[in-house]
């Protein structure tokens, strides 16, 4: 909870951002006057770094805006805003991926990363996207899903399939019940791009920079789409290939997120004198494999399994802060029988209870993004094949996803993405990323024909910009001051701009020594995008 000295200090924000919002130049405000006005007040349960203040809105949206206007029904999103220091010159709204992702806080952890002349002249605005976090209406499931140990991922016989996927199936049934029909229907990609824009009216803006990571480059590639005359400036960083719909992108990202523990694997034989798991990534792999199995049989404190260590460990394909500490894990069990370090990351990282809201958000917005096999034999088929050629995550990917087989709202048509009506955006991507592929920022850059792509060589984790790699973050600051991009490259198949990795993290010592940071999108909010 805050403080009653920050809530007393964002009391005070809150009047200095209402005055300077009635006080915008032009005509803009007044062009695109909004139906509401937005009461700006102090954030509940959210607590800004220090020196970035923060306040907090409400703005009600249409929940269906293809219904007549007596039909719609509404959500509420919950909006933050961290205010320019100076005067304010534009508007930059961010998102931090999922979906199913709350995103109030990344106003302020975005703000706390900019450089100095940007963090004067920009307001930066956050906001859940409907259903998630503190917007109502919101998505729920079944909390007990989640109770630990759950069943291993990899099946073993028939039985075991029928298992996992009754348990899909019920997923999917408790979301349906559980949240109801309406709000699962209007959860798209669609909606939510429309909602920025709604957003942007009741700022009283005429147009909006935008920065989106991870799914939140798909989110802001269709807003651009939609809404072309009102972006300004498009950041999209760990691009979504916006012409693989979910169920083939999730097939890809499977193989990508085994080559990206490879990367994980690879480093911690690199430092084989610290950790001791083996001088190759071979060896390395080995004692990972080597835990899953062992926690098949007797899971840590009776509650860190199979399943519950692949989902832990999947941080290591989504960011390098975090493998110092993954790596001291591993090898306490393995060396010493030590299994205090896996239950601690999995504390940290793994899946509990409170991860339905976004699970079951992530699914109503991917299941009804676009339609899905309803044949369970095609998942368990795609299933065994990924499993044999990519374990880290073969078929752990496929049950995640597959409440989309039994959803409840039907599936949609992919959204288009056309980028043509825009001057320009700035595409990001590390060279290495598992989460995203890389091929996928190459696709959005085709979409967008005055667009840049900035690509982190050899860079291994999720979300790179204002992370602290100097020449990946000065493009973004340039981009972001003046509209400047990096001159093209000429060919399709390379980088606009190519930019050296970040430092690779040192080593852990001790158990929870981790070491490194990524900026504001270090803290891995694990959800698959």
């Amino acid at each position: 909870m805050a403080s009653s000295r920050w809530a007393a200090a964002a009391a005070h924000t809150a009047a200095l951002a209402t005055a300077a919002l009635a006080l915008v130049p032009g005509t803009a405000a007044a062009a695109n006057a909004p139906q509401q006005r937005l009461e700006w007040g102090a954030c509940s349960g959210l607590e800004a770094p220090e020196g970035t203040p923060m306040v907090c809105a409400r703005l009600t949206v249409p929940l269906d805006r293809g219904a007549p206007a007596a039909q719609r029904g509404t959500a509420e999103l919950a909006l933050s805003r961290v205010p320019a220091r100076e005067q304010r010159t534009g508007t930059l709204v961010v998102n931090p991926g999922g979906p199913g992702s709350p995103g109030r806080i990344w106003a302020a952890r975005t703000a706390a990363s900019l450089p100095d002349d940007l963090r004067d002249r920009y307001d930066v605005v956050g906001f859940d996207p409907r259903g998630t976090g503190a917007s109502t209406p919101a998505v729920s499931c079944d909390p007990e899903f989640f109770q630990a140990p759950r069943p291993d991922t990899v099946p073993r016989t028939a039985a075991d399939s029928a298992t996992l996927t009754d348990r899909a199936a019920g997923y999917a049934a408790a979301c349906s019940r559980s949240t109801g029909g309406d709000l699962l229907e209007h959860m798209s990609t669609a909606d939510s791009a429309d909602d920025i824009d709604a957003i942007r009216a009741a700022l009283g803006a005429e147009r909006v920079d935008y920065l989106g990571y991870s799914y939140g480059t798909l989110l802001g590639a269709v807003f651009a789409t939609r809404h072309p005359d009102r972006v300004r400036r498009l950041v999209l960083d760990s691009v979504v290939h916006p012409g693989r719909p979910w169920y083939r992108a999730n097939l890809r990202q499977s193989r990508s997120l085994d080559a990206a523990a490879q990367n994980f694997f690879a480093w911690t034989a690199r430092h084989d004198d610290a950790y001791g798991l083996g001088d190759t990534a071979g060896e390395t792999a080995a004692a990972y494999y080597g835990t899953r199995a062992d926690l098949a049989e007797a899971p840590a404190e009776g509650a860190v399994g199979p399943t519950e260590l692949e989902n832990t460990y999947l941080t290591a394909a989504y960011s390098a802060a975090t493998w110092p500490e993954l790596a001291r894990a591993l090898s306490d069990h393995t060396r010493d029988g030590d299994t205090a370090g896996l239950t601690e990351v999995h504390r940290a990282y793994g899946d509990s209870a409170e991860s339905d809201a976004s699970y079951g958000a992530y699914l109503a917005t991917q299941c009804t993004d676009a339609r899905w096999p309803r044949d369970t034999r095609t998942w368990l088929d795609d299933g065994e094949k990924a499993h044999a050629e990519v374990p880290f995550q073969g078929w752990n990917n496929i049950w995640y996803n597959m409440p989309c087989a039994f959803w409840s709202a039907p599936g949609g048509t992919w959204p288009d993405v056309d980028g043509s009506g825009v001057s320009g955006a700035l595409l990001v991507q590390a060279e290495d990323d598992g989460p995203t592929p890389v091929e996928g920022a190459f696709a959005m850059r085709e979409r967008f024909p005055g667009g840049r792509l900035v690509l982190e060589s050899g860079g291994v984790s999720h979300g790179v910009s204002l992370g602290g790699n100097p020449c990946v973050d000065g493009a973004v600051a340039d981009y972001l001051r003046d509209g400047t991009l990096p001159p093209a490259g000429g060919r399709p198949d390379a980088a606009d701009l190519v930019c050296p990795p970040s430092p690779e993290p040192a080593p852990a010592a001790e158990s929870g020594d981790a070491s490194g940071s990524r900026g504001p999108q270090a803290a891995p909010d694990l959800l698959r995008r």
